[in-house]
């Protein structure tokens, strides 16, 4: 690892980690059983663990094992055996986002070291600070929506901070979704997301006219300045290779990549171009704008959605319509040239960039009104027959007729797929030979010995022991509660049953109280949050209020510094009672259950609090308090321009009023509708 700035690449799978360790990774990160943020990603086994970290260490990369769900009491004994069995198989780390696991991880596995995932929302250096202190993580992964000047600050608090540099992103904001959960079923937290975010909808009115998408797409008469396109909720992936050199001058530790559901031939690309820019500043010779287009270029041969750096320049280009790829949920590729004649069963097309033979060529030409309803209506994709040079005019045969003047992009490249397919090869047999004659496991104490297994003896994670809830453990260190003592052994019927949550942005949250005047300070807490969040707590010192409700980590922080009484509620997870053990021993007086749990995991809940002794009010949240995404991207954005005064704004005021409303359009005449309220700070919240 170069001068202790690390390019962490996704494995998803073992021939993906060959593929990172091949293209120059200094860790990689994979999947192990069913406590990884990735469920439709079966994960490594132990014995495809074992045999990765020997061909990593090797290669003096680290391996990261993600726990990084959200888990069940019934679940964190399980937990606790399989990082066992992972650091037996040579993990370097685990990444993980619940809290109660934290806990108990600290107390049986001392010697392991633990990542905090971006699941768990750190967002500011108040988040970093408990993190390291409370949670004792010895690294922080942030929220993908930071600005390079705030993951500055964050890096400040000497706390080695893991910053996304590529890749997918998800709309709302990390461990704060609860859409898939409570609209189709599945969790996110749990890492089971039906991608919600990737579907079609209209942007409505209160009268049930069109704004944007859907319908409005189809519209000939639309009028010009919106965009076009139904994706409203589908952003670019991550795009850094252009601030490389000021995410090291900022002081992160890593460079995270994300894609574990991604294939090795992406693994491969997308480490090479990144290893190539990150040497450069390392070496302080950073590369120039030519050689920087090229490494972009180079990354569109992968999959992406198209690219974005909005979130790390921060600002308007962080919320605005550039964020996003309405047009499209899919692979983007990259163009390579247009129509320049159309022929028969074909077209003349004039290339600027190189192309090889096999290479899929996306010819981006609808058919018109008057073609017939045979006609897909997605554009063609054909192959290239042979190898292109740039400037060079070829027939391309395409069955379809298309226009002169369409885009064509490649959207599969055979040359960066037969290089890491050479690459994963090589690793292979280099792998093989380095596991060749060491046992896998002692007889006595089951640990991997010289790291690998014989050729099969196979031992599945599936295989890991998940009877029982594990052993007890002693209580953390119990700081000095800013509540009153009572407060903390209520029982659960004591507790006040009419809280309610009005929309408030923090800005005016110092003087609002409400319900049992308890303060809400909201979902999202970063730099430019924490001066509302000190007042709040200014208020509740000065008896304004009771508490103030925190639902992030950096909140927590914040309250405790102030030594005023608090409470915590989603996205602040609380899955088991080991994590509301936590909340508890900090100081917090009462503990707001998520609404997507169900009602056993609620029962099991209290039921395991009770049987660790833990006495506290446990009760749920009260239905719409949290809304199913909150976006840092302004959704009102693709109605058309945005003049940026979002306090005057008139399609954010009436969003207040109701008057704006997402539609599914997979599922319209069922009814799925989403309400969209946009807070002053240009924040979007999605409510059932």
């Amino acid at each position: 690892m170069a001068q202790g700035v690390e390019l962490l690449a996704p494995a998803g799978t073992p021939d993906a980690l060959r593929a990172a360790v091949a293209a120059g990774a200094d860790a990689v990160y994979v999947g192990l059983g069913a406590f990884n943020a990735r469920a439709a990603n079966g994960g490594f086994s132990l014995d495809e663990l074992a045999r990765g970290c020997v061909l990593a260490h090797s290669r003096g990369a680290r391996v990261y094992v993600t726990l990084n769900v959200c888990l069940r009491d019934r679940e964190c004994a399980p937990a606790v055996e399989l990082a066992a069995a992972a650091s037996a198989s040579g993990a370097d780390a685990l990444i993980v986002a619940d809290i109660g696991l934290c806990s108990v991880l600290r107390r049986e596995l001392p010697h392991v070291e633990l990542h905090l995932s971006t699941q768990a929302g750190a967002q500011s250096a108040p988040a970093v600070r408990f993190a390291a202190r409370e949670l004792g993580v010895g690294r922080v992964t942030c929220a993908r929506e930071l600005s390079c000047a705030e993951l500055g600050r964050l890096c400040s608090e000497g706390v080695p901070i893991e910053a996304f540099c590529h890749g997918a992103i998800c709309i709302c904001y990390s461990g704060a979704c609860s859409y898939s959960a409570i609209m189709r079923g599945r969790s996110a937290n749990r890492g089971d997301c039906t991608q919600p975010c990737r579907l079609a909808y209209e942007l409505q009115d209160g009268s049930g006219r069109v704004l944007a998408g859907g319908a409005w797409r189809r519209d000939a008469s639309r009028p010009g300045g919106r965009t076009e396109g139904d994706r409203l909720l589908c952003p670019r992936d991550y795009l850094g290779i252009r601030h490389v050199e000021e995410l090291v001058r900022a002081g992160v530790a890593a460079l995270k990549i994300e894609g574990r559901m991604k294939g090795p031939d992406y693994a491969y690309n997308v480490v090479r171009c990144y290893r190539r820019a990150l040497d450069a500043v390392l070496a302080g010779a950073p590369l120039g704008e030519a050689e920087l287009d090229a490494l972009e270029a180079q990354l569109a041969r992968s999959f992406s959605r198209g690219f974005t750096d909005g979130y790390l320049l921060g600002g308007h280009a962080a919320t605005g319509a550039g964020l996003m790829s309405v047009e499209r949920a899919i692979n983007q590729g990259l163009e390579v040239g247009c129509v320049d004649e159309p022929g028969f069963e074909g077209a003349w097309v004039r290339f600027d960039r190189d192309v090889a033979a096999g290479d899929m060529l996306e010819i981006r030409s609808t058919p018109g009104t008057d073609a017939p309803a045979d006609v897909p209506k997605r554009w063609p994709i054909v192959p290239c027959a042979a190898d292109v040079r740039a400037g060079e005019r070829v027939f391309v045969r395409c069955k379809r007729k298309v226009e002169a003047g369409s885009a064509v992009h490649v959207v599969r490249s055979a040359g960066v797929i037969e290089e890491a397919r050479t690459a994963v090869e090589s690793m292979r047999v280099e792998e093989e030979r380095l596991c060749e004659g060491l046992a896998w496991r002692d007889e006595e104490s089951g640990r991997p010995r010289g790291g690998a297994p014989r050729s099969g003896d196979v031992t599945r994670s599936g295989d890991v022991p998940r009877s029982g809830d594990g052993p007890r453990h002693a209580h953390v260190r119990r700081k000095s509660s800013p509540t009153r003592e009572s407060s903390l052994s209520m029982s659960p019927d004591d507790a006040s049953g009419d809280f309610c949550r009005r929309e408030l942005t923090l800005d005016d949250a110092a003087g609002a109280a409400f319900g049992d005047r308890v303060i809400d300070l909201g979902e999202v807490c970063r730099a430019s949050d924490i001066a509302a969040v000190r007042r709040a707590c200014d208020a509740v010192a000065r008896g304004e209020a009771d508490a103030v409700l925190c639902r992030n980590i950096g909140q927590v922080e914040l309250a405790i510094e102030a030594a005023v009484p608090w409470e915590a509620a989603a996205p602040l997870n609380v899955w088991n009672a080991r994590a509301a053990r936590v909340l508890r021993d900090l100081g917090a007086r009462r503990v707001w259950l998520p609404e997507e749990l169900s009602e056993p995991d609620r029962r099991a809940v209290r039921s395991a609090a009770v049987d660790d002794g833990l006495v506290i009010g446990l009760e749920d949240a009260p239905r719409g308090s949290t809304p199913l995404m909150i976006l840092e991207h302004c959704v009102l954005t693709a109605e058309g321009p945005c003049d940026h005064a979002c306090a005057t704004c008139p399609r954010r005021l009436a969003s207040e009023r109701g008057e704006r409303v997402l539609v599914e359009l997979d599922r319209k005449s069922s009814g799925a509708r989403v309400h969209v309220r946009v807070d002053e700070r240009g924040r979007t919240r999605l409510y059932r």
